[in-house]
């Protein structure tokens, strides 16, 4: 499913100076190296630990590597690469997803509810979905940013995809009006849980 509002930056062109088109072109070159992937995370540069994910094996990091890497990956784009391009296709994903979601370091936690939120949309069954809005309604409004983004996207994809929690999730987002005034761009859907839950939503029933 494609989701097309203002924080999303999966397509951004560049970041920090770092060119992604030529970065994809040259992981497409060099193809897999688990080996080579993990001396580029080494060297602590944004660029490098990109690449680096790019030509990993994610079903090769251990558990405690992971955990390791998302601590040191304090980047936004290296954070979200490593989280959706590794993480999620691990083996381990479920055991780091309940981990990170409990750590005190937002940042860290922001991992776990993107990794709750990956399975509210693809594998919903043995999940408290009532439980997480209960957590939502209770800490996303004070939350810090990213730890908010990450939680305030788990609600939208509740109300999305679970239509018996879907009235549920509006009112929370109405109620908490986290993100309601996000400056969003002409022809994007707003990150504010209760657009972006009935936008998502309508554009399933025209199809």
């Amino acid at each position: 499913m494609t989701r097309r509002h203002a924080r999303s930056t999966r397509n951004t062109a560049t970041i920090t100076g770092v060119n992604l088109g030529k970065l994809r072109a040259v992981a497409k070159r060099l193809k897999t190296q688990q080996d080579l992937a993990r001396q580029l995370w080494k060297t602590d540069d944004t660029a490098a630990r990109l690449l680096a994910i790019l030509i990993s094996r994610p079903k090769a990091f251990e558990r405690d590597e992971l955990d390791a890497m998302l601590r040191e990956a304090r980047t936004p784009k290296v954070h979200d690469w490593l989280v959706n391009y590794v993480v999620k296709k691990n083996p381990h994903s479920e055991e780091l997803r309940l981990a990170w979601s409990a750590d005190p370091d937002p940042v860290v936690a922001s991992a776990g509810w993107a990794l709750t939120t990956e399975r509210v949309a693809k594998k919903p069954d043995g999940l408290d979905l009532a439980g997480l809005l209960d957590a939502i309604e209770a800490e996303m409004r004070d939350a810090p940013d990213r730890l908010q983004w990450a939680m305030n996207h788990c609600l939208a994809q509740i109300g999305i995809d679970h239509a018996e929690h879907r009235a549920r999730a509006i009112g929370i987002g109405e109620r908490l009006e986290v993100l309601k005034d996000y400056p969003t761009p002409p022809n994007c859907t707003s990150p504010f849980a209760p657009i972006w839950i009935s936008e998502m939503v309508r554009r399933r029933h025209d199809k």
